[in-house]
């Protein structure tokens, strides 16, 4: 991520009174999964898809169903559900330091599957920058830096992989704009602009570039976008109505969300994915689960703060990422949500906390490693008298009497 954007990021400080939040940022049995899901080629294999039929200028191509899907499975009466782990990614651009590719290969090993928001810009070079037209902004006007040109070439190969190999590509957008004069006053029309654009930068690539030797995305992104985030979880409520209008599923903007199991907005037709507020390892506070948040109670937002804490913050980020997990693990199993970006603050120390977060969750007994869109699929085929009652469970709070009793035959009937 362009390090420029920080400086925009709206922020709360962090108090210290307990319960506040530390920052806002920019930025199987129990799903279904079969015996094929479960070995190292599902795990790690780039995926074989039918062959392509091109779109447009051959940017991208439909190749039918996306590989390695699990087919979501309803809970059975009194079944405790999995705990699902949702790991996402802002901007998603592979730059030198390869963390793209990086976090494909945490993926492959665990078995995991993840979203990657796409910015629209970064497959955009900048010498056609003039082609991005943002809302309230002067042609071409970003927040974010436009990638170079070699690494919009790796991006797009770490897209095409990654979806072959199971994940989800959504959208953040294009250029990043938050404060005063961002995306938090844009209209629903000027938010249906900005969508079309990123969808139209993912999908003539080929001609934007003049790349001849990539292959194209495999599949219609058009039809394949389903959810994003926000640039600093800010202009949400505008945001929904065009969502909703253009069939997506959810959107995953909100910030400081609890750590319950999701509802709906906008009259029933999204799911609402927030980051959520789990317990700061070390303090009194809550912080939203996202590095920049870790990042600005840590070092105050100074992305090269001091390096004799590195060691120390490391270890803070990383329990602090295993505080929610344990919290809903333990608690009503709601869906974990982490968001991050692909940077180096601080030494990269958050990068080093996810992975071993990540490793450490997965030693854990069901647990579910999914994509937001997976996630949509499994509550999307459960009972609506489940769903009701999980939502009434708090924050870390496991069903009194258990779960074959909370979710028995009697809990869950819906009349």
């Amino acid at each position: 991520m362009n390090m420029s954007g920080i400086s925009r990021r709206r922020v709360l400080t962090a108090g210290a009174a307990a319960g506040s939040l530390g920052a806002l940022s920019a930025c199987s049995s129990g799903l279904g999964l079969s015996a094929g899901d479960k070995d190292p080629k599902y795990a790690g294999g780039t995926g074989q898809a039918r062959p392509a039929k091109p779109l447009g200028d051959g940017s991208t191509a439909d190749t039918g169903k996306q590989p390695h899907q699990p087919v979501p499975v309803r809970l059975k009466p009194g079944q405790k559900p999995p705990q699902f782990v949702v790991f996402s990614w802002d901007g998603a651009g592979e730059l030198s330091n390869k963390l793209f590719s990086r976090f494909r290969r945490v993926a492959a090993e665990h078995g995991s599957r993840m979203t990657f928001f796409l910015s629209g810009i970064y497959t955009l070079p900048e010498s056609r920058k003039n082609l991005y037209r943002p809302p309230r902004h002067a042609v071409g006007a970003s927040a974010i830096g436009y990638l170079a040109d070699r690494h919009i070439h790796a991006t797009l190969q770490q897209v095409r992989a990654a979806w072959l190999e199971g994940h989800e590509i959504g959208t953040h957008f294009n250029g990043h704009f938050c404060g005063p004069n961002g995306v938090r006053r844009w209209s629903p029309a000027e938010w249906r602009s900005e969508i079309e654009q990123a969808i139209g930068f993912v999908t003539g690539w080929r001609t934007n570039t003049g790349f001849t030797d990539l292959e194209p995305l495999p599949f219609d992104y058009r039809k394949e976008l389903t959810g994003g985030r926000t640039p600093c979880l800010e202009g949400q409520a505008a945001l929904l109505p065009t969502a909703a209008a253009l069939g997506w599923k959810y959107d995953a903007s909100s910030p400081g969300g609890l750590q319950i199991w999701p509802g709906k907005v906008q009259g029933g037709r999204l799911w609402d994915f927030p980051l959520q507020s789990i317990p700061f390892a070390g303090h009194s506070f809550q912080v939203l689960s996202m590095d920049y948040n870790m990042m600005f109670n840590q070092s105050g937002g100074n992305p090269l703060g001091d390096r004799t804490r590195y060691d120390v913050w490391r270890a803070q980020a990383r329990d602090t990422y295993l505080a929610g997990f344990r919290r809903a693990y333990e608690g009503n199993r709601a869906p974990f949500f982490v968001g991050n970006h692909f940077e180096r603050w601080n030494g990269g120390i958050y990068m080093d906390a996810v992975e071993e977060a990540i490793g450490r969750m997965a030693a854990y007994d069901d647990v579910r490693f999914v994509s937001f869109k997976q996630l949509v699929a499994w509550l999307e085929a459960q009972d609506a008298g489940v769903l009701r009652k999980l939502r009434t469970l708090t924050p870390g709070q496991a069903p009194a009497g258990g779960w074959d009793e909370f979710l028995g035959v009697a809990g869950t009937r819906t009349s």
